[in-house]
């Protein structure tokens, strides 16, 4: 029997899980690595040089250790930060997360769109390019939150977070200047975890955009599709902090994999 694909889901937290769970849905015949690099979360905080050199460093010991067909690089700022770097140095293929820009810009009825993602993640070269190639006639407001996706990682503990918090973040968001935004661009991997709450708390309709979907679609493109659609790989999942209570586990498999219940996570 060919030996699995195996894919190697990378981000900074648990934000990538939801990446993770539309890859996993679309390759579920894969074995899976899904590694959160917790010892260096938030990467918003983390000036890029230093960022550059840390993800560089931790790729380059799991292509060693894992030997992954492919990589996806589940977290916005890691990408548009530190992906030129680790395409010129390995020859494993990579799959970014990138601000769904031109998807957004093509659907907005209002030509109101917004882009809320990290600090680092709006204020990249990258990030206005993708505006300048792809906004067309929309007008695009870019909004950096310092704590959402921090409050993502706590309300996926079980946390509380209020409301006020979280509307604190994501209130720039919706502008009105004779049209109403009507397309948020969730830039972060971690805001769709809180995707119920800032449906419940925009002050009107919005379509936000999450980028899972295209990075699944990616991924096959590269691949290929699965080879039976009930021959399910693993999963093993691995914490940089070398922590990761039991419940965390039970937590991706009850949540985030499509494939529980076949014993697919070890």
């Amino acid at each position: 029997m060919a030996a699995r694909t195996k894919i190697l889901v990378f981000d900074s937290g648990l934000g990538g899980l939801t990446v993770y769970r539309a890859v996993v849905a679309a390759r579920p015949d894969a074995d899976f690595v899904y590694v959160a690099d917790d010892a260096g979360f938030p990467y918003g905080a983390v000036a890029e040089p230093k960022l550059v050199d840390r993800v560089t460093g931790l790729i380059d010991g799991l292509i060693v250790a894992q030997r992954p067909d492919l990589i996806v690089i589940a977290c916005n700022t890691a990408s548009t930060i530190v992906l030129p770097a680790l395409r010129k140095r390995f020859t494993v293929p990579f799959v970014g997360t990138v601000p769904a820009i031109k998807p957004a810009c093509a659907a907005s009825v209002t030509k109101r769109v917004s882009v809320l993602g990290t600090e680092a993640t709006v204020a990249r070269e990258y990030t206005r390019a993708l505006i300048r190639d792809y906004a067309g006639d929309c007008r695009v407001k870019l909004v950096g939150s310092k704590k959402l996706a921090g409050y993502a990682e706590d309300d996926l503990a079980g946390a509380k977070v209020s409301d006020d918090a979280i509307n604190e973040e994501i209130s720039p968001v919706f502008v009105e200047d004779g049209a109403r935004t009507d397309t948020v661009v969730l830039a972060c991997t971690h805001y769709p975890l809180l995707l119920d709450r800032l449906k419940k708390l925009a002050p009107w309709p919005v379509n936000f955009v999450d980028p899972a979907p295209a990075i699944a679609r990616r991924v096959v493109d590269l691949l290929g599709p699965p080879r039976s659609s009930d021959d399910f790989g693993s999963t093993a999942v691995h914490f940089t902090s070398r922590r990761m209570p039991a419940s965390t586990l039970n937590l991706i498999q009850r949540r985030f994999d499509p494939r529980f219940g076949s014993s697919a996570v070890s």
